[in-house]
């Protein structure tokens, strides 16, 4: 779930790269060593304030207030404001911002669609959210995860097994090319994605953000719905595509 978003939200960095060696080094050395580390020191320091102060203490900020030092805690508070804002601008700034800015290019600038971004973070509360982990990381992120990886399933179907990695620049930006399908929409792609969708997040409790209750038959599989997500959708988007493409090519 964690990951889930900046792994589709990467071409946004990758458009940069100048070759696919550059690109495939760059994340091979920057994103796992890195996060590792960062969940290695995590645990450790949580960990420590156990031993230390009796208690488990995973938010830096708490922990930091227990500092009788000043120095100690201006140094803490500094890192977690740096940790912040670097996170948030490579992370969950970049991709909306494009997004935005590609609605409307002539009007809106990427400039424009961060600022956009920045607004509504503030407006849905994140703060309220990251309140509690246990909602947090038991209910937000199996939901995040879950949607989002049935996403990667139909990207990852369509463009490394369908198309070998080969796709017809102009006809993507074309009405009526061989990307265009029924109006605009590949009813197919969207059939895999409610349906891996079901099956990620169905059997998920998600009463901390919404009402309703699980599905009974498929509370096994929320536990793992990003793999089960991801690999329902890959499987039901190559069925279907490939039996659009019998006899033919398929595009």
């Amino acid at each position: 779930g964690f990951w889930s978003t900046l792994s589709l939200n990467i071409p946004d960095f990758t458009r940069y790269g100048r070759s696919q060696k550059a690109q495939t080094v760059g994340q091979a050395l920057g994103l796992p060593t890195t996060m590792t580390l960062f969940a290695f020191l995590s645990v450790m320091v949580t960990s420590g304030s156990q031993a230390v102060y009796g208690e488990a203490i995973w938010d830096p900020v708490q922990l930091a207030a227990k500092t009788d030092n000043v120095f100690g805690i201006i140094f803490a508070l500094v890192t977690v404001l740096v940790a912040t804002l670097s996170v948030n601008v490579a992370a969950n700034l970049v991709s909306p911002a494009f997004d935005f800015s590609n609605i409307a290019p002539r009007k809106i600038s990427f400039r424009t669609g961060a600022l956009a971004t920045c607004v509504l973070g503030v407006l849905i509360f994140p703060w309220k959210l990251y309140s509690d982990p246990q909602g947090y990381i038991f209910t937000w992120l199996g939901l995040v995860g879950g949607l989002l990886g049935t996403v990667a399933g139909i990207l990852i179907a369509d463009y490394w097994i369908l198309r070998r990695t080969e796709l017809d620049l102009a006809d993507l930006y074309s009405t009526g090319g061989r990307y265009w399908y029924d109006g605009g929409w590949n009813w197919r792609a969207v059939v895999a994605f409610v349906t891996g969708g079901v099956l990620a997040i169905g059997g998920a409790d998600f009463h901390p953000l919404i009402d309703g209750r699980p599905i009974p038959a498929l509370e096994s599989l929320a536990d793992y719905g990003w793999a089960v997500g991801l690999g329902t959708s890959m499987a039901l988007y190559l069925a279907l595509m490939l039996a659009r493409g019998r006899g033919k090519t398929v595009v």
